[in-house]
């Protein structure tokens, strides 16, 4: 593989506090494969959910490929998360007892070619934690600009 794909949620850094973080490999079919290799995918809407045991990825968007036939697939469908029964049991758990979500974080390609998708069990910000959060920001990029002067 000449490149790797990382595709991020910035938007989750900022809407939750993560707790734990997992590597999933993802179910895919057909063309989904090649318009994410090609960086056409979106994860800042998406988020898991279980139906029965098993993991969900709820809309996801990886764009249609361009030059898929009849065969091509549906840019918003659930996609199948896999991970250990161990993992599952646990995050199923948490996010029954303790109120977290799953979240996505990043939609990657590994060293073989495989895409994985890094979730988050999180737990959702209130609003003076954004502002905190915004303020942090500000002032990091406030003193690498008084550090890059000197």
């Amino acid at each position: 593989m000449l490149k790797t794909i990382n595709i991020l949620n910035k938007r989750a850094r900022f809407d939750y506090e993560i707790i734990e973080k997992f590597t999933a490999g993802i179910v895919l079919a057909g063309t989904e494969i090649k318009s994410i290799r090609l960086g056409k995918a979106n994860i800042t809407e998406s988020f898991c959910e279980f139906s029965g045991t098993e993991l969900f990825a709820i809309n996801t968007y990886i764009e249609e490929y361009a030059f898929g036939n009849q065969f091509n697939h549906k840019s918003r469908s659930e996609r199948k998360l896999l991970l250990n029964k161990r993992e599952l049991k646990s995050l199923a758990r948490s996010v029954q007892a303790k109120g977290l979500t799953i979240v996505p974080l990043k939609l990657f390609t590994n060293e073989k070619g495989m895409a994985k998708l890094e979730i988050g069990l999180c737990r959702g910000k209130k609003t003076y934690d954004k502002r905190e959060s915004l303020k942090e920001q500000d002032t990091k990029r406030d003193l690498d600009r008084i550090k890059k002067a000197f």
